[in-house]
Order: structure tokens, then C-alpha cells, then sequence
């Protein structure tokens, strides 16, 4: 063939508008199916003529490549991945701390370098796309999905997921290193009804345009080139089909062009799980009438749109606007050029490098937030035994997170990635404790067992249900050995938290607190007066036992990647220094939820009858192995206009004999608005270099248009008046300076 859609001098407009005009139906239909490939990929590339396929092996991804010359266009097509913290299902693949874990480093420049180096493992296995980052707010902590989130703030968000879609699309889709990004999941999608995975939202259009929708829109405005949505529905509409979020706000108001994908058979959900379409081709149409361009894992889809068109129910082009967004990102990635085959020689030099070992550690590094430190840590330099115990001491899964080989995705890769990749925290004191010192080892506890789902062993449309968890006992052979084992030691590090099973897609957990024989081992452990530095590795924060709050130190690891073991130790010994920050709040108990740090005033009191609604850990607090103290803020011009830039200056002095990087926070008070708002918002921050016993001024900057509000009707407004600077080391009340300024009409 020599036709105008493979002639690279014309236009993408040119060529996409070519190609559709040959398309038959039943091709238009195809690219708009992205399919699960485990089942094989013949007869979804020769006869359903798709346009995308996903959980590829690399068997088959190179088999895929190879069919597309036999189809009659020869469309290239879009191979993708869920590759959310590394590239996740490739053997060998570096993986990184899980979302959650990067946001406590706080550092935008870092992790857009952490996808920028996922994008060059990924570019060189033959895909072309990952679902990440995810935008989702994580409100209720019992939701299975808070680890692939940034956390609790939309500002936060905004700021380190903007910097992971520069990372993953580089310079430019026609970067052979650049792959597409994805915002996820479009939106809402985390407030579902108590903390249950994919059920109803309730959340207004006010409360979306308030806090769920802005870093959204600010991916949208910035480039990323796709959007998924969320499975939930709102006001009894699921986002697939809400035409108001899509049409109106993503296409109209935000002027989105990019593409559309659904989550995992959002359309066949309509028919089989929410019972709002009585068949697929009602379905079919009313998904792309909504906007909805690539359908994932439907295969129903097929036959659906087809019938959908011959029965009247779908406009054929509103099939081609669709099929036409999908071939521009094929365009304009060059596969008609180059289809990005998989190359054996660039994964040798790229993936599991030692560069990218190295950016992996810095992020470990700066992932662990120390909670709470009665001098304890650093150790001391003298010899020592240290006794390092705890179900999590020496599990690679759990250290790893979800979506990571062995967390079940991905059937071509059982036993997860290759054990010698990753440092546990075993490893990495027995490797990193200084010379003479002693390191010992006791499981102490299990976690849970797992069963059958009473209600089967498959969904509907064939998917397997999660096994179901059931809490192991405290096993008291188990816990005398660790007792033994803390008793002959100097210092005990007990490392708890959850596991993998309990982590994900329909895995929300009714508690938050240790699961199975782990508080009855912390309960035992620190009876025996041994020093106790708890680590917690999980997936989300977790309710602590009394005998865990009172131990010489805490730190929080989330899921720190494969050389999490190792920065814990480094920590623990003094190696490095402290600076993670919590990107979101600790509960007391269950029952506090939720607990996020911008609350709306407005309650009787300030607290549960039986509860206080104090957190143990708030938003954006984490301790160093030095203490810097804040004094002297000022607002320098403390009148200002819309159009103006509040300018302040802020005095940290470190106190102790250590440096501390300092992430200096900045919140913003509007004290009389028209419509109840958030107590506080953060607005900005500065991450700042504090040496042993210095003064450093620091400059701070926050654009007057930036402290707005939602009002009433729904639009983002700043309203004049008084405002307060809030600065400060955490979101704490307590330890925020203040400031004031007015703002000008």
C-alpha cells in the first residue's frame, strides 16, 4: 500500500482523516477495544481488530508486534501497562516505593525523575503506555487503593503528579522514551461509601470543583495525553457515562483533546453489575455518546457498537471522532514510522540498571517519615546486637506494594521479581550494620490465611474475586521466640504493617489496625524493656497499638521498593538523615474517619463523646535527627490586589548538631468567606538546607490568585478580605507561625 495515511510528510489531521475514511466498521469498532492479552493475542489482533491490548506477556507483546503486518490497514497498535511505580510485571524491572511513598519525599524533581527512568525500562520492552499517575484523593483510609495515591492534598497532587506526566511523556511523544501518561482516575473515584471499592460517590459538583477536580484540570491544561476514568458513579451516574464531568467540564470548559479510557469494563458494569442498560449495545452507544474513546476489557463491546449503529442507537461518527483521537496518539507516538518493536539490546543497558538502583535508593531514602523518637535513634556507634523481628521483616512483596509482580496481576510472572533485586529490612541491616555488630532474626507473628469468597470464585464476567482474608491467632511459639531472641539484644526493630493481600482493587479492610498475631508480639516485645524501634510497612496508615505509640521511635515506610531495606537501616543507624514528610494523616481509631487536615469548620464541639478527633500523625509532619525552630515571619507589602504575589520571609534555625533538609509548608486562612472552606489549605512549599546550628532566612512566594474558594454557584473565586499565612513545619495548629493580609477587591 502507498496511501496518504502512510505518507509521514502530511499532517496527523491529514493522515488520521485519511485512515478513517478506509475503515470499515467493524476496524473502527476494534481500536476502540483494549483487551486483556493473557488469554493470547491472535484472534484479538486478526479478527477483533483492536486497538490496544493489555497484562501483555513479553512473549506475547513480541507476538503482537509480529501480527499487525498480516491486518488489512497494518494500524499499529497501542500496547499498555500498569506500570504505577516501576515497570511492574517485567522480571527484573526496578521498582520503586508505591505512590504513597514518594509523596512523603515532597520533592516533585524527584519524581519526575522516577518516571522518567520507568519510561526508559517500559519504551524498550514494546509498550507505549502506562495507567499512571493516579490524582485520587485518599479521604477514607479503608479504601484498598491509598497506597497508588499522593495522599490526602489536592495541592500536593497536583504539584508531584504534574512532575510524574513530564517524566513519563519526555520531550515529546515522538521521544522513542516517551510513553503516555495517564490521570486516574477521573474522578472522585476514592470518596466511594465506607471506604468500599467502586461503589456510589457522594460528592456534589461543588465538592468536586473544590478539591477533586483542580489537579486534575492542571494535568489536563499541562499535556497528559490520557485520562481514565473511575468505576464509581455519582448522582446514580457512572463517569462513564456522565456527560456533565466528561462533555462539559474535560472537553468543554478544560478544552481537553487528549483520549479517554475506560477502567476495566466500565461499559459491561452498566449491564451486569449496575443494571442501567439493558444490553451492550445500549451500553456501547451510551459510553461513546459520553465521550469515551478506548474501551477497556469489554469484549461485549464489539458486537455492541455494531449493533448499536445498525439499530439507530449510535451515530457512526461519533465512532470516528473517537477512533480519530486514538489514531492521533499512534500518529504522533510515530509507530506508523517505527513501531517501538521490543529490543533485547536496550533492556540489557536500561532495565534494573545501576542508575536507576541508585535514583531508587535516594527515593527509598527520602519515603520514610520518622513518627516519633525518644532519643533512641540514631543507634549508637558502639557494638551491638540488634534483634530485627516481625512478619515484615524479610518479605519482599509487601516491601514492594501492589502492582508489582507478585501482587497478582500478572500470570506470567508468579514469584514476583527476582528475590536478590530487593533489600528487606533483614537484609539490609545484616549487610549495612557496622563491623562487629550483631544482627538476629525472629518471624514472631503471621498476618492472616487466605480462603475462598463464599459468594464464588469468579465475578460475573469471569474476572477471579480476591481470596478472602482471615486473621491468623497469635501464635505463642512464635512470639517466645521473638521474646527470646529481643531479650538477648540491645535494641529490637520489630517491622509490622499489612500484606500484599490485603492491598488493592476490592481488598478495602472494615479496620485499620495490625491484622492477625502483630499487636500481641508488640504488646510481648515491649514488655521485655528492650528498646523497641517500630517499623510500619503498609500500605496505608494504620491504627498503632498502645505498646507500638509508647516504643523509643516509630517509622513509617509505606511499601518503600525494592531497597527499602536497605534506606531502613541506613535510618535506623544513622547512615542518612531523616526528611520524609507524611502526606497524609494517621487515625486514632476507625471511627475518626476521615480524618484529613482541611477540615470545614462548623460542629458541636471539637470532639467524639467517647474519642478525641486528634490524629496521632497529621498531614505533613515528620521529625529529623536535629531540631529547627521557626520565628520571624512576615508578610513584606501586607496589602495586595488579585494580580498581586504575597511575598513573606521566614527565619529556621537548626538547634542541634545534624543538618536537616527542612520542608517548609505554607497554608492559607481566608478568615470570612461566603461559603463554609477548608480551615486551612496548603498552597506552596519550600524544601529547604539547614546546617548544624544555622540561620537561614527563607523567601516565600504564593500568587494572590491562588488563595481562592469555591462559591456558592460553583466558581473558583478569590474573595477580598483577610487572609493568614500559616507557616510551619506540619499542618499542625500548634506549630504554624501567622500572618496576616488583605486582599483588595
Amino acid at each position: 500500500m502507498n496511501a496518504p495515511y502512510q505518507d509521514s510528510s502530511l499532517t496527523v489531521a491529514e493522515r488520521v482523516a485519511d485512515l478513517v475514511g478506509r475503515m470499515t466498521l467493524e476496524e473502527k469498532v476494534g481500536q476502540m477495544m483494549q483487551l486483556n492479552a493473557q488469554g493470547g493475542v491472535e484472534d484479538l489482533v486478526l479478527n477483533l481488530h483492536v486497538g490496544s491490548i493489555l497484562h501483555t506477556s513479553p512473549e506475547r507483546v513480541r507476538q503482537a508486534h509480529e501480527l499487525t503486518p498480516q491486518t488489512r490497514l497494518q494500524i499499529p497498535l497501542l500496547i499498555a501497562e500498569d506500570c504505577i511505580h516501576g515497570h511492574s510485571f517485567w522480571e527484573g524491572a526496578t521498582i520503586f516505593p508505591t505512590q504513597l511513598g514518594m509523596a512523603a519525599s515532597w520533592d516533585a524533581d524527584l519524581l519526575e525523575r522516577v518516571a522518567r527512568a520507568t519510561a526508559v525500562e517500559v519504551a524498550a520492552t514494546g509498550i507505549h503506555w502506562t495507567f499512571s499517575p493516579v490524582l485520587c484523593i485518599a479521604r477514607d483510609l479503608r479504601w484498598g487503593r491509598v497506597s497508588e495515591t499522593f495522599g490526602e492534598d489536592p495541592f500536593l497532587i497536583g504539584e508531584l503528579a504534574s512532575a510524574m506526566v513530564r517524566g513519563y511523556q519526555g520531550d515529546g511523544l515522538s521521544d522513542p522514551t516517551a510513553i503516555l501518561a495517564t490521570a486516574k482516575h477521573f474522578a472522585g473515584y476514592s470518596e466511594t461509601q465506607g471506604g468500599r471499592d467502586a461503589t456510589e460517590a457522594d460528592i456534589s459538583r461543588r465538592k468536586l470543583r473544590s478539591w477533586f477536580l483542580p489537579p486534575f484540570e492542571r494535568v489536563a491544561r499541562e499535556g497528559c495525553r490520557t485520562f481514565m476514568l473511575g468505576y464509581q458513579s455519582m448522582d446514580g451516574v457512572p463517569i462513564t457515562i456522565n456527560e456533565w464531568l466528561l462533555g462539559e467540564v474535560l472537553r468543554g470548559e478544560w478544552g481537553y483533546e487528549g483520549t479517554l479510557v475506560t477502567d476495566w469494563d466500565n461499559v459491561g458494569r452498566m449491564v451486569w453489575e449496575q443494571h442501567i442498560q439493558p444490553d451492550y449495545a445500549h451500553a456501547s452507544a451510551a459510553a461513546v455518546r459520553a465521550g469515551n474513546d478506548m474501551v477497556m476489557t469489554t469484549p461485549g463491546f464489539f458486537e455492541g457498537a455494531q449493533e448499536a449503529v445498525h439499530e439507530g442507537l449510535l451515530d457512526e461518527a461519533a465512532l470516528d471522532a473517537a477512533v480519530g483521537r486514538i489514531l492521533t496518539l499512534k500518529f504522533e507516538l510515530g509507530l506508523f514510522e517505527d513501531a517501538r518493536h521490543p529490543s533485547v539490546e536496550r533492556q540489557a543497558a536500561v532495565i534494573g540498571s545501576a542508575e536507576h538502583a541508585e535514583l531508587n535508593l535516594e527515593v527509598a531514602r527520602r519515603s520514610l517519615v520518622l513518627l516519633t523518637n525518644d532519643g533512641t535513634l540514631p543507634l549508637s556507634a558502639q557494638p551491638t546486637t540488634i534483634a530485627v523481628v516481625g512478619p515484615n521483616a524479610d518479605d519482599q512483596h509487601t516491601q514492594l506494594g501492589d502492582w508489582a509482580g507478585a501482587s497478582g496481576q500478572a500470570d506470567w510472572l508468579p514469584d514476583g521479581h527476582p528475590r536478590e533485586m530487593t533489600q528487606t529490612v533483614l537484609d539490609g541491616f545484616r549487610t549495612h550494620a557496622p563491623a562487629g555488630w550483631t544482627v538476629t532474626h525472629a518471624r514472631g507473628a503471621e498476618i492472616l490465611t487466605l480462603g475462598v469468597d463464599p459468594e464464588g470464585e469468579f465475578f460475573p464476567d469471569g474476572q477471579p474475586r480476591p481470596k478472602v482474608v482471615f486473621p491468623a491467632a497469635p501464635d505463642e511459639a512464635l512470639i517466645a521466640e521473638a521474646v527470646a531472641t529481643a531479650e538477648a539484644a540491645d535494641v529490637v526493630v520489630a517491622v509490622v504493617g499489612d500484606r500484599i493481600e490485603l492491598v488493592g482493587e476490592g481488598r478495602s479492610t472494615a479496620t485499620l489496625e495490625l491484622v492477625g498475631g502483630q499487636v500481641a508480639l508488640l504488646d510481648a516485645l515491649a514488655k521485655t524493656g528492650t528498646p523497641l524501634v517500630v517499623v510500619v510497612i503498609a500500605s496505608k496508615p494504620l491504627v498503632l497499638p498502645p505498646s507500638a505509640m509508647n516504643a523509643a521511635a516509630i517509622v513509617w515506610a509505606a511499601n518503600p521498593g525494592m531497597l527499602g531495606g536497605q534506606a531502613i537501616a541506613e535510618l535506623v543507624l544513622g547512615q542518612i538523615q531523616p526528611s520524609g514528610r507524611l502526606p497524609i494523616s494517621f487515625a486514632e481509631h476507625v471511627g475518626q474517619l476521615p480524618v484529613f487536615y482541611n477540615q470545614l469548620p462548623g460542629q458541636h464541639g471539637s470532639r467524639y463523646a467517647d474519642l478525641t478527633q486528634r490524629v496521632p500523625f497529621a498531614f505533613g509532619e515528620g521529625l529529623s535527627y536535629t531540631t529547627v525552630d521557626y520565628a520571624d515571619l512576615r508578610v513584606l507589602e501586607p496589602v495586595l490586589g488579585v494580580a498581586d504575589t504575597v511575598r513573606a520571609q521566614v527565619t529556621l534555625h537548626n538547634t542541634g548538631d545534624r543538618p536537616s533538609r527542612e520542608t517548609v509548608q505554607v497554608y492559607v486562612r481566608d478568615t470570612v468567606t461566603s461559603v463554609t472552606w477548608a480551615i486551612k489549605e496548603l498552597k506552596t512549599y519550600r524544601q529547604v538546607e539547614v546546617a548544624p546550628g544555622e540561620r537561614v532566612t527563607v523567601d516565600l512566594a504564593l500568587p494572590v490568585a491562588d488563595c481562592t474558594l469555591v462559591d456558592a454557584g460553583g466558581t473558583r473565586i478569590v474573595e477580598p478580605g483577610k487572609f493568614e499565612l500559616l507557616v510551619g513545619p506540619s499542618s499542625r495548629d500548634e506549630v504554624l507561625l501567622r500572618a496576616g493580609f488583605l486582599v483588595t477587591a
